[in-house]
């Protein structure tokens, strides 16, 4: 007897889920979207690591579980970031919802193939020292987003684009160092200059 499984089904509907939902944002953006550029940022960030600071990470392990690092959202929807962190009492109890939305989300696979999705879905937990690029890409995705929408003028952003950038620095990662100083300020160019077309 076939079963309905509703894991895939589930993960999709995070193109539903909208980010910085208390700002006005010019270029709206989704859980979705935010999840697959903070992919290929860890991955980036992980073969920068790899191959220019000699380290020994796995980029495709990494970039997979960035893939899924905000899954939990979901079922959760999106807790705006002052929200999340004004108080360590509300963090905790958002903490144990976190906690249960990843378990009713492993819940909807079949047992076979939960043991393969729970070091994605774990990370954090499981494998900190990993869990950092991915942390680190999360908050580099958001920075970028922050430059978006402040080179388009909304002042909207132009506190969170600073408190990001500080958050990254704060973190101590000669890799998300690199990525700012070689790849940030392509985000500034417009199609014909990145694509070397300059009339």
């Amino acid at each position: 007897m076939k079963k309905n499984y509703g894991f895939f089904a589930m993960l999709r509907r995070a193109r539903y889920i909208r980010r910085w939902s208390l700002m006005r944002s010019a270029n709206e953006e989704s859980v979705s979207e935010h999840a697959y550029e903070t992919a290929v940022i860890a991955h980036a960030l992980a073969l920068i690591g790899k191959k220019i600071y000699g380290k020994d990470l796995d980029p495709e392990k990494i970039a997979v579980a960035a893939l899924f690092h905000d899954a939990g959202e979901v079922i959760t929807g999106d807790m705006p970031t002052p929200v999340k962190y004004r108080d360590p009492e509300l963090r905790k109890r958002y903490g144990r919802i976190e906690e249960e939305s990843l378990k009713r989300l492993l819940s909807m696979l079949p047992e076979e193939l939960r043991e393969n999705y729970r070091p994605l879905l774990y990370m954090e937990e499981e494998e900190s020292e990993n869990y950092r690029y991915v942390k680190a890409a999360d908050k580099l995705s958001a920075y970028i987003k922050c430059l978006e929408e402040t080179a388009g003028g909304n002042r909207e952003f132009t506190a969170a684009e600073k408190q990001t950038l500080e958050a990254i620095h704060s973190m101590n990662m000669p890799e998300a160092e690199y990525y700012l100083e070689n790849f940030a300020n392509a985000y500034h160019l417009n199609l014909d200059e990145l694509t070397g077309q300059k009339d």
